[in-house]
């Protein structure tokens, strides 16, 4: 047994919600429904915009470390935060909720905590706008071999690869995870992160051990129909995941190929719900299940994280796996 059943790495950002109609999007000209890097005079312009905030602990892959460890699995996260009050507050929340935060809040410099301000629309969609301050300067030196090697799983967040930091962060966690035995993979993160980066992560597809994204994201990789990118994908990776906002999941693994249905529901807040499909697939990597019910517990975790407001399950994952039949 290792330290660590999984492992993150990724961007360490406090998400600050507001509830929003679609007139307050189109006023502050941000785009509905998607992650949007905005520098930090922006971000403070639409901090002081947001009314009725909430904060919580965020980031695409501590999310799904969250989720990990409402599953009661050992887990661990790197990344980067400021000795500020926003950064002592991510820490301890990711102690408090059971994930290892193994790089101390860094004191001095000019960077603050990464904030996310989310808003979010009626209809469940959120559009983040994104200042990723002392996260940007994430790099080889956060990541420490007793953490990355220590790790049966490693989940990368696509992200990552936007500063080149970040990514030579990210390498040496996969390099150091998969030379230990460990299975390493990546979340695409989001179409515009794909077309930023598409030779990299078409080469990771071919190295890493399993790649979770969803339609959009997996046909702006091969730039094809959603048939033909996963044909390709899986010719080429261990293990491929794709997600469909309301519609069935694909899972392909060699000539294995997996649907999952999905029950459609209307969300209550879409923020999380990939991310929470993650931690229930990656549990069910992690216990050995089969493709199909590994499937079902991730659209099992979206769904939950998608009935009430904020990224992060609320309510006893696994003991809703059993209720389902899925343990």
């Amino acid at each position: 047994m290792k330290k660590y059943q999984a492992v993150g790495i990724g961007n360490a950002l406090v998400d600050v919600l507001s509830p929003v109609d679609d007139s307050f999007l189109e006023l502050m000209g941000i785009e509905k429904g998607i992650m949007q890097l905005v520098e930090r005079e922006r971000g403070e312009l639409l901090y002081a915009a947001m009314k009725d905030r909430t904060q919580a602990p965020g980031g695409s892959v501590a999310n799904t470390l969250a989720g990990l460890g409402n599953l009661g699995l050992t887990t661990a996260f790197i990344g980067r935060v400021h000795d500020d009050a926003l950064g002592r507050f991510y820490a301890r929340s990711m102690a408090e909720g059971g994930t290892d935060f193994v790089n101390a809040p860094v004191a001095g410099g000019d960077l603050p905590t990464s904030r996310s301000m989310i808003f979010v629309s009626p209809d469940g969609e959120r559009s983040m706008n994104t200042y990723l301050g002392i996260s940007s300067e994430l790099g080889p030196e956060d990541v420490a071999g007793d953490v990355a090697g220590e790790a049966e799983i490693l989940f990368l967040e696509g992200y990552l690869y936007d500063k080149p930091k970040g990514k030579e962060a990210f390498e040496r966690a996969a390099r150091l995870c998969r030379s230990q035995g460990g299975k390493a993979g990546i979340a695409l993160s989001d179409p515009f992160c794909v077309d930023r980066h598409r030779d990299d992560f078409r080469r990771l597809v071919k190295e890493l051990d399993y790649v979770i994204g969803n339609e959009h994201e997996w046909s702006s990789l091969y730039q094809t129909d959603l048939s033909a990118a996963l044909e390709q994908a899986a010719a080429e990776s261990g293990l491929v995941v794709c997600t469909r906002s309301g519609e069935e999941v694909i899972l392909v693994r060699g000539d294995e190929m997996v649907t999952v249905p999905v029950n459609r529901v209307v969300p209550v807040d879409a923020t999380g719900a990939g991310d929470q499909f993650a931690a229930g697939f990656i549990y069910g990597m992690a216990t050995g299940q089969s493709l199909q019910v590994a499937g079902r517990m991730g659209c099992a975790a979206a769904a939950e994280v998608i009935s009430h407001f904020g990224a992060r399950p609320e309510t006893d994952l696994k003991a809703l796996f059993r209720k389902q039949g899925l343990i």
